[in-house]
C-alpha cells in the first residue's frame, strides 16, 4: 500500500511540473470563463437560469475536451517507459505490476481531476462574484463531480492502451480512435441508425441503453436530463425525457467505465512481456 502511494505521489507531481497540467488547467479555465460570460447574454433574454446555462455549456465542453486529455496524458504511461528503459529499473523496486497500474491512475485522475476543479471553480468564482441567485448549485456540484469521474474512467483506458503495443505511435493512434469512436463516431452511427430504422425496431427503453453503455453519453444523461432547469436550459423539454437522468444506471456506467478498463490495464500489464 505504501509503494502505491508513494507511485500516485509521483505521478501527481510529475503531472503538476509538467507543461500539460498547465496547459489543462489554462485551456479549462480559458474556456469555462469564456462559455460562462457569453452564456449570460441568452440567460437574460430568455429568463433561463444563469448557472443552468453555464452547467449545459460546460457539460457539452467536457464531454468531449476532458476524454482527449485523459488519453493524452495517459497513453504512454506504460509503453513510454518501457521505451525508455526505466520500466525494468522501476521494476526492480517491491513493486507489484498492478501496483504501477493503480498507483499511475491515482496519480493521473488526481492532476487531471485538480485541473478540472480549477477551470470549473473559476466560473464557479465569476458567477458568485457577479452576485448569481440560483438553486442549482447542487447540479454544479455534480457537473464538477461527474466530470472528474468522466476523466477517471479516459485515464482508466488510456492505460489499459498503454499496456497492449510496443512503441509509443501505435498506442498514440489507439487512443485517438478510441475517443473518436466513443466521443463522436458512437453518437452519429446511433442516430443514423434511429433514423433508418424510423422507430420500429429501436424502442425508447433500447434507445436509452444504447446512451448508458457509453461513457461520453451517460456524462450527458447524468447532466443535462438529471435536473430540471438545466434539463430546459438544454432544450430537453419531451416528458419522456424527464426520467432518464435521474435513474442509478447512468452514474453504474460511468463508474463501470473507471473499474472494468483499468483490470483490464492490470491483466494486460501483468502478461506483457518486458
Amino acid at each position: 500500500m505504501r509503494e502505491l502511494v508513494i507511485i500516485a505521489i509521483k505521478e501527481f507531481r510529475d503531472g503538476i511540473r509538467n507543461r500539460w497540467f498547465l496547459g489543462a488547467t489554462a485551456a479549462l479555465v480559458l474556456f469555462s470563463l469564456s462559455l460562462t460570460f457569453l452564456g449570460s447574454a441568452p440567460a437574460g433574454t430568455v429568463g433561463v437560469d444563469q448557472l443552468a446555462v453555464t452547467i449545459v455549456s460546460l457539460a457539452s465542453l467536457s464531454v468531449f475536451l476532458l476524454p482527449l486529455m485523459a488519453l493524452l496524458l495517459s497513453y504512454d504511461a506504460l509503453v513510454g517507459e518501457v521505451e525508455r528503459g526505466t520500466m525494468l529499473l522501476l521494476l526492480t523496486y517491491p513493486l507489484s505490476r498492478s501496483d504501477i497500474i493503480i498507483g499511475k491512475f491515482l496519480g493521473q485522475t488526481l492532476g487531471l481531476g485538480l485541473a478540472t476543479v480549477l477551470g470549473f471553480g473559476s466560473a464557479a468564482l465569476v458567477l458568485v462574484s457577479g452576485g448569481i441567485e440560483s438553486t442549482n448549485w447542487m447540479a454544479f456540484g455534480a457537473l464538477i463531480g461527474s466530470s472528474v469521474v468522466l476523466g477517471a474512467a479516459f485515464v482508466a483506458l488510456g492505460l489499459a492502451i498503454s499496456a497492449m503495443p510496443r512503441q509509443r505511435s501505435a498506442a498514440a493512434a489507439l487512443a485517438f480512435g478510441v475517443w473518436l469512436c466513443l466521443v463522436i463516431v458512437y453518437d452519429m452511427a446511433l442516430l443514423g441508425a434511429l433514423v433508418a430504422d424510423g422507430g420500429e425496431g429501436i424502442s425508447a427503453p433500447v434507445f436509452d441503453m444504447l446512451l448508458t453503455v457509453n461513457p461520453a453519453d451517460a456524462f450527458r444523461m447524468i447532466n443535462l436530463s438529471g435536473f430540471e432547469d438545466v434539463r430546459v436550459a438544454a432544450g430537453l423539454v419531451v416528458s419522456d425525457l424527464e426520467g432518464i437522468g435521474n435513474g442509478f444506471a447512468p452514474v453504474l456506467s460511468l463508474g463501470m467505465w473507471v473499474v472494468v478498463p483499468l483490470i483490464l490495464a492490470v491483466v494486460l500489464f501483468r502478461r506483457k512481456q518486458l
